[in-house]
């Protein structure tokens, strides 16, 4: 993954040598909001009102990030207001791409652009910064709306109410806070933490990754225990930010990131958490395992520098849960 400098692109990966070894994320560039009357959301600039047909999304289905967006565009009942375009999973020096010589692989489908930096020069020709999916993309001005995932989905979760009827609140006011605790966890520790194992160059950065990502997994099952799903029994942006890092873990963190101390198939609640999850109506389109697969074991050449894809395991997302009602 490289990077625009003044808006020219530079193939250049994270530089590890300055933090330790240890993986940096970058932060999100565009945090504008969607909002049911247009007016400025928590951050950002106002002018980007909920209307059918307007936005686009830009996704990699490799993605777990973009794979939020992805859920929450099927949960909310906005595939017919909001459209996409998927990038090629191959991820190599030019970064995403518009390839479509892939299944699912769409190209761009609203400018016929090659690469996904042209989208981010479209809306910022002197644009600095990484070139991430998810990409929240306005059709009337021509510009981004937000490329951060984690606000995306609460724009998703609430602004097209009025357009769609559907009324489903995965951050409902009063588990706010709460869910905020979650979610820092998760994310610093698990969705993040895969990554940060992952990509680590020394062994003291991956050791300082990996114990408390195996701690949160192992609080998780716990967790799953006594409950359904994260807050009660009721799905909550929580699960689906959980989600898409465990259906990633077995085929793809455990072997090429070095998680590898348990699957997620070795922990029963969390196992049969992920197949409740997968099995909610519209969920089971968005995962595209081909193009995780392929993307993370083809692009990381630092990891895996012969790009050999593994056979990897057979798993049955299907098979009962056993998780609804839960005592």
């Amino acid at each position: 993954m490289g990077k625009l400098i003044d808006g020219v692109w530079h193939d250049v990966w994270y530089d590890t040598k300055s933090s330790g070894g240890a993986f940096k994320r970058s932060e999100a560039a565009f945090r504008n909001w969607i909002t049911a009357d247009g007016s400025a959301g928590p951050s950002g600039e106002g002018g980007f009102e909920a209307e059918s047909g307007r936005y686009h999304l830009y996704v990699s289905y490799a993605c777990p990030w973009a794979h939020r967006a992805l859920i929450f565009r099927a949960l909310k009942g906005l595939s017919d207001h909001i459209t996409v375009s998927a990038v090629h999973p191959d991820m190599l020096s030019d970064g995403w791409h518009f390839g479509t010589d892939f299944d699912d692989a769409t190209g761009d489908t609203l400018y016929g652009l090659p690469f996904m930096r042209d989208v981010y020069l479209k809306a910022l020709p002197d644009m600095s910064g990484r070139v991430t999916v998810p990409v929240l993309w306005d059709k009337q001005r021509e510009t981004i709306v937000s490329n951060e995932s984690s606000e995306i989905i609460r724009m998703l979760n609430s602004a097209f109410d009025g357009i769609t009827g559907n009324t489903d609140d995965y951050w409902p006011a009063d588990q706010r806070g709460a869910i905020e605790e979650v979610n820092a966890r998760i994310y610093d520790t698990l969705n993040n933490g895969v990554y940060k194992a992952g990509f680590a160059t020394t062994q003291s950065a991956y050791d300082a990754a990996i114990h408390p990502l195996f701690d949160t997994l192992d609080w998780l099952e716990q967790r799953l225990s006594t409950s359904r799903y994260l807050m009660g029994d009721k799905q909550t942006e929580a699960d689906w930010r959980l989600f898409t890092t465990l259906i990633r873990f077995d085929p793809v963190y455990h072997l090429h990131f070095k998680c590898n101390r348990a699957r997620i198939i070795d922990y029963p609640n969390l196992w049969a958490y992920t197949r409740d999850l997968y099995q909610t109506k519209g969920v089971a389109e968005t995962v595209k395992m081909d193009h995780i697969v392929r993307h993370y074991h083809y692009s990381h050449e630092s990891i895996n520098p012969h790009r050999i894809l593994p056979i990897n395991p057979v798993l049955d997302y299907l098979a009962p849960h056993g998780r609804d009602p839960m005592a």
